[in-house]
């Protein structure tokens, strides 16, 4: 077992939790499994099986990568949304940014 792996997944899972305003009991409920092992996970002293790491993943709202690696976005990704925002003029993209953090605010 990768000792470092599951710590810094767990720093990760319990970070997001807490930004996004959830109980550990909230939490494990959305990915159905228990408070304890959720605990257990966010401080890295238990191992979990891919569909737990992908139930935890969707309830947070990120990938599975995400939680295990810290990378939110591949490179085909970045350079899709790069292209994406070459479309708008620099008013445009100023607009752009500020309807996200909106979207982001609301949870959306």
């Amino acid at each position: 077992m990768n000792h470092r792996l599951y710590k810094e997944a767990g720093i990760r899972i319990q970070t997001l939790r807490v930004k996004q305003g959830y109980t550990r009991e909230n939490l494990a409920e959305m990915a159905n499994i228990s408070d304890k092992f959720l605990y257990e996970m966010e401080t890295g002293r238990k191992g979990f099986s891919a569909e737990i790491l992908h139930r935890v993943a969707g309830a947070l709202h990120v990938s599975c990568d995400y939680i295990l690696t810290g990378t939110r976005i591949g490179q085909n990704m970045d350079q899709e949304l790069a292209g994406a925002i070459e479309l708008f003029d620099d008013r445009q993209v100023e607009k752009l940014i500020r309807l996200l953090e909106i979207v982001y605010e609301f949870g959306i």
